[in-house]
C-alpha cells in the first residue's frame, strides 16, 4: 500500500464521486445487518449527488477526503454546532460520517484522518468532538474508545 496519502476539503465538484464512494462503503458496512429494502431507500434518499451537493453546500458541514493515488480512500463529514442533548457543548463538532475503504483499513489511515478531524474541531475552537456509532459495530466502538471517545447516551437513526 502506498502511503502517500491526500487530505483535503471536500468542493461541490465533487459531489458525484463522494455518492458512489459514501453509498458504496455504507452498503458495505450496513447490509448484512439491515432489511434489504430498507437499506436500499436509505442509500437512494442520503446518496444521492443531489444530496451530497446539499451537505456541500451546507456552511456548518465540512467533507474531507483522504486521497490515494487519486483515488478516494476514506472520508469524514463534520457537522458545526450540532448536539444531542446528551453531548455537553458549547461550540460542538459532530463526526456525521467516518469511512476508510477496505483496502486501506489496518493501515493507519483512520488514525490519519482523524488526526485532521482533531485539528479541524481545534481550529474552530470546538470545545467537543463527538459522534454516534452503531452498536453493531464492534470495530468502530473499539477503534473510538481506543481514541478516547467514550459512551454519553444513546440515539436513534432510523434506515
Amino acid at each position: 500500500m502506498n502511503d502517500e496519502v491526500t487530505f483535503r476539503a471536500a468542493s461541490i465538484a465533487d459531489a458525484e464521486q463522494i455518492s458512489a464512494f459514501a453509498s458504496r462503503l455504507c452498503e458495505e458496512t450496513f447490509a448484512a445487518d439491515n432489511n434489504p429494502d430498507d437499506l436500499a431507500m436509505y442509500l437512494q434518499s442520503a446518496f444521492t449527488p443531489d444530496a451530497q451537493r446539499r451537505e456541500l453546500a451546507d456552511p456548518s458541514r465540512t467533507y474531507l477526503l483522504g486521497e490515494v493515488d487519486g483515488r478516494l480512500a476514506c472520508y469524514a463529514l463534520l457537522r458545526v454546532g450540532s448536539a444531542e442533548p446528551a453531548v455537553a457543548a458549547t461550540h460542538p463538532v459532530e463526526i456525521e460520517r467516518f469511512y476508510v475503504d477496505t483496502p486501506w483499513q489496518g493501515h493507519g489511515l483512520a488514525q490519519r484522518m482523524m488526526q485532521h478531524i482533531i485539528d479541524f474541531s481545534r481550529d474552530r475552537t470546538s470545545d467537543v468532538l463527538w459522534l454516534g456509532v452503531w452498536e453493531k459495530n464492534p470495530r468502530a466502538i473499539r477503534f473510538y474508545t481506543k481514541l478516547g471517545f467514550r459512551d454519553v447516551g444513546s440515539h436513534s437513526f432510523l434506515v
